[in-house]
């Protein structure tokens, strides 16, 4: 039923019902009923009319409301897969390029590392794509599993701490913050030259925080822009979920990377 069709029933039963029971009291009850007697009915008749009809309308918006809240999410969850899916493809086409440059220069070691580094990618896009954020397996659960591939990916040894109720996040929601983690950790992996990462993600008085850190190499100011791409696609994402982004970096001291944002 549309909203449109609520609104008309809203808008007729209350006059329809009340004129009804006037009619009928002046055309058949009036002389075996008091006006007193009518008053009490006719209020006590509004109430169980309107408690039974408000109930089920707030049923029936609620559903609605239900139903396109899910929509949204899975709307979210294929965007995200498109995202990957193109992101994979132009990572690959371009380290495949730079595969055959070096092949054919003889630069062999070069070459080794970049078949590497799609294997790496490979790895990461299958797992993204394989799990569908709208599963049972909970969200701590899939951040968990995926930093285990990729510290066996990236030989970076990772610590993992996630302190948040199951639930929390809506799953539109956990998909940026998938995407974050995922985003952040990559950069880690092809520019930090770290032997260690750390993940917190934690609820903290009116809202929560997401801390990554690592003790790689690190970057000046001077230097941020060599990954402009990256730090806008977390910028984004961060927007996104409405939270607030602070990255800090000093010249062989490793990255800090702080998500703050609050209760919903």
């Amino acid at each position: 039923m549309s909203f449109r069709t609520l609104k008309i029933l809203t808008i007729i039963i209350p006059p329809l019902l009340i004129g009804s029971f006037e009619l009928i009291r002046h055309s058949v009850l009036l002389y075996h009923m008091s006006m007193e007697t009518g008053n009490y009915l006719i209020i006590l008749l509004t109430l169980v009319v309107s408690y039974v009809f408000s109930t089920w309308m707030f049923k029936m918006i609620e559903e609605k409301n239900h139903r396109l809240a899910t929509e949204r999410e899975m709307r979210a969850v294929y965007e995200e897969r498109e995202r990957l899916a193109k992101e994979l493809h132009d990572n690959i086409a371009q380290t495949l390029f730079l595969l055959k440059v070096n092949l054919k220069k003889g630069k062999i070691y070069e070459a080794s590392g970049l078949v590497n580094s799609i294997d790496a990618n490979l790895r990461q896009a299958i797992y993204n794509l394989r799990v569908n954020p709208l599963e049972m397996i909970s969200f701590p659960k899939r951040v968990e599993n995926w930093l285990i591939e990729w510290s066996t990916v990236s030989g970076i040894e990772t610590n993992i701490s996630i302190q948040i109720t199951e639930g929390y996040f809506s799953p539109s929601e956990e998909v940026q913050l998938f995407g974050i983690i995922q985003e952040a950790f990559t950069n880690i992996r092809k520019h930090s030259e770290a032997q260690s990462a750390e993940l917190l993600l934690q609820m903290i008085p009116n809202g929560w925080e997401m801390k990554i850190e690592d003790d790689g190499k690190g970057f000046s100011k001077n230097e941020r822009s060599l990954n402009q791409y990256g730090l806008v696609m977390l910028k984004e994402r961060v927007e996104k979920i409405d939270a607030v982004l602070e990255i800090s970096s000093e010249k062989n001291h490793g990255t800090k990377i702080m998500v703050k944002g609050s209760d919903k």
